[in-house]
């Protein structure tokens, strides 16, 4: 559910867009406007996702010959944000102990494989309530927006906005 303040801005994106704003004010015309709103943003737009599974970049381009050139307290680092099985990249705590586990050179590779799963292009809607330059990722975990919202929107939301 949206809060007040992202219905006004939302209110705002609608009627600031001529083409959203061309749907009449009923049902159907919200109906149109969330479909809209949560297609994928053009430009892509990136965001941080708030869940990767582990094994979802473990096992895709992950180059594991990198963890046995590890520090002990690096490796540590690395179990400890891979122990639930989930990585929330969209924390930049999260971001930076990539960083920090895979920080020499010959582990750019490794950094950017790993950031490469992190990130999604986000909806329109999305980018509406997000935070940040909406890039691609690079190796040093900067570029995507942070999301305050994540999800569809529906015909609902758009009519308390309007």
């Amino acid at each position: 559910m949206l809060t007040p303040q992202q219905l006004a801005t939302l209110k705002s994106a609608i009627q600031g867009d001529q083409e959203l704003n061309a749907f009449p004010m009923n049902s159907d015309g919200a109906f149109d406007i969330a479909r809209k709103l949560n297609e994928k943003a053009a430009p892509d737009y990136y965001v941080w996702r708030t869940s990767v599974q582990v094994d979802e970049i473990m096992q895709n381009g992950f180059d594991w010959t990198r963890v046995d050139n590890l520090t002990v307290g690096k490796a540590r680092i690395w179990d400890w944000m891979m122990r639930t099985g989930i990585l929330n990249p969209s924390r930049a705590n999260v971001r930076a102990g990539v960083v920090a586990t895979f920080n020499v050179a010959a582990d750019q590779a490794t950094r950017q494989a790993v950031f490469n799963h992190c990130q999604r292009v986000a909806t329109r809607v999305e980018k509406l309530f997000a935070t940040g330059s909406g890039t691609a990722s690079n190796d040093q975990g900067t570029g995507p927006a942070t999301m305050g919202f994540e999800g569809p929107i529906f015909y609902q939301d758009v009519e308390m906005a309007r």
